[in-house]
């Protein structure tokens, strides 16, 4: 087995991209922030982005560390991996990867746009580039239920506050529509036509959901008047073209063209703490290669924690463990949780289209499935073509499956407590409403040998928790017992989004935290 593996590496190695010269703007302008800033945001994804925006537009200089690299986009060349076949560009620094539909991808290592962190018991993918979960997700964006809402946050969040304010600026900001009639009815969204057919011929009546995907881009590449990108399977490690409108291209666009934010790529925070009267942090620059550059101690007055659910849990609590923030609480680490993610298939349907077209088109809703479950058509990551699999992305509401994470002496890391069957619950849930479908359709459920019906047991796309609002901080996010810390990102949510993707959420939540903190000066 260890020479097979050899044998693959080396292959991988011996066949790798000179990534120099397809993306040569990932390499440049890496350099190490200052000593000193008024404000830290780390991490650029939708709460780090949304940060860093509201503190520029009112005045306050503000530096964004971001481990990731800042990748551009073009038209027509080829600025990502793709999902089929990928290589050092689809993953963080690594040399394999377990891909979605079940199959092993060997690449090289490379500094690539989606982290898929192993656990034990779990594996969580997340984003490892600036502007972070925005190129990487599907770019579904959807307001939970009210009654979902509630349960999860207790009363500390008022629902009626966000629907009213902050799911709307978000809405506006990002630009967000549902997938245009034109649009649905080209080849490439055949699979979405069937999914339609399949789901109504089981009693269920589809919705159309609200995107970031920008549509003129994905017309563009129906007119052949772009690199095909978003219409051929393409999304969860970047679409070269920009078909996403993504955070690149409006919030941190919007915060450095006010002159008072300065984002810094490829610059990952180890550790924080206190020094002072400050908080301290301490880094490492490194280049798309893996190479080490530089390190460098950041002292600032206010410190946002935007890292993604894992990545700013990792640091709070370690930061806790080593009583470099000695006041954080017995919250810090808990109430983490996938989201009841689960990828749900289903085969032998009519064959529309020659191509699979990325953004979702429709979801259902079903409450008698023992949990809540949302479906939302979707693609087969790494399968292209359309040979007649239609898969959904599950979510599942369930408030019973939690892990916590805790600090390991011996690595000095940061370790995920998650019980093996935590999304069987999920899994079951999901494979009611899929068989349904199946049966009313004339279907499979499943498409054997290649995926089963339901998996995702020891998988998510949507790690969320580990600084849970109400909990973890007050609120708004600031840290109990740490004064100018806050938390401005999935951490926040309590291992749920409400059956639906978390991404309006928390940038709904962004933009109510940090109105909140900039009005009252902290």
């Amino acid at each position: 087995m260890g020479s097979a593996l050899k044998a693959q590496d080396a292959e991988a190695q011996f066949f790798a991209p000179n990534y120099r010269a397809l993306v040569p703007e990932i390499f440049q302008g890496l350099s190490v922030p200052p000593s000193y800033t008024p404000n830290l945001v780390i991490g650029s994804g939708f709460g780090g982005a949304i940060t860093a925006l509201r503190l520029a537009q009112a005045g306050q200089p503000v530096t964004i560390v971001e481990r990731g690299f800042r990748w551009p986009n073009n038209p027509w060349r080829p600025i990502f991996s793709n999902d089929t076949l990928p290589d050092g560009r689809a993953f963080w620094f690594r040399r394999s990867a377990r891909m979605i539909a079940g199959n092993t991808a060997y690449m090289d290592s490379f500094g690539g746009i989606v982290d898929a962190t192993e656990y034990p018991t779990m594996t969580a993918w997340r984003a490892a580039c600036v502007g972070g979960g925005s190129l990487v997700f599907t770019g579904v964006m959807i307001q939970p239920r009210q009654a979902y809402f509630d349960a999860l946050f207790g009363g500390v969040v008022p629902y009626a506050e966000l629907d009213r304010v902050y799911y709307p600026r978000v809405r506006q900001m990002l630009r967000l529509s549902p997938m245009p009639a034109d649009v649905y009815a080209t080849q490439a969204f055949g699979h979405s036509r069937e999914w339609d057919r399949q789901v109504a011929a089981a009693g269920y009546t589809p919705s159309r959901i609200d995107s970031i995907f920008n549509w003129d881009v994905v017309r563009a590449e129906t007119r052949l008047a772009s690199r095909p990108s978003a219409t051929v399977g393409a999304s969860n490690h970047g679409n070269s073209n920009g078909a996403k409108f993504d955070l690149n291209q409006n919030y941190l666009r919007y915060a450095e063209a006010t002159g008072r934010a300065r984002i810094f790529p490829g610059f990952e925070i180890l550790a924080i703490g206190q020094s002072g009267g400050r908080y301290v942090v301490q880094g490492l620059l490194r280049s798309p290669d893996g190479r080490q550059l530089a390190t460098q101690t950041i002292a600032c007055d206010r410190l946002f924690l935007a890292a993604g659910s894992i990545g700013t849990s990792n640091l709070l609590v370690k930061a806790r463990a080593t009583r470099s923030l000695p006041n954080l609480n017995e919250h810090i680490g808990a109430g983490w949780g996938t989201n009841g993610d689960v990828l749900v298939v289903r085969s032998l349907g009519r064959i529309t289209g020659l191509t699979e077209g990325t953004p979702s088109a429709s979801m259902i809703h079903e409450t008698a499935a023992g949990l809540p479950v949302t479906l939302e058509n979707w693609y087969v990551p790494g399968v292209p073509l359309n040979i007649s699999i239609i898969p959904s992305l599950g979510m599942v509401f369930d408030q019973s499956n939690r892990g916590t994470f805790a600090y390991d002496p011996g690595s000095g890391g940061v370790t995920l407590d998650w019980a093996p069957n935590g999304n069987a619950d999920a899994l079951a849930a999901c494979r009611k409403v899929n068989n349904r479908i199946a049966t009313a359709s004339n279907t499979i459920p499943g498409a054997v040998p290649f995926i089963g019906d339901v998996s995702g047991m020891n998988w998510t796309a949507h790690p969320l928790g580990g600084a849970v609002i109400g909990k973890a901080t007050d609120g708004y996010g600031r840290v109990i017992g740490q004064p100018g810390l806050y938390v401005m990102d999935g951490a926040l949510l309590p291992g749920s989004a409400g059956a639906v993707n978390p991404s309006l959420t928390i940038s709904a939540l962004a933009e109510r935290n940090i109105e909140a903190i900039v009005a009252r000066g902290g």
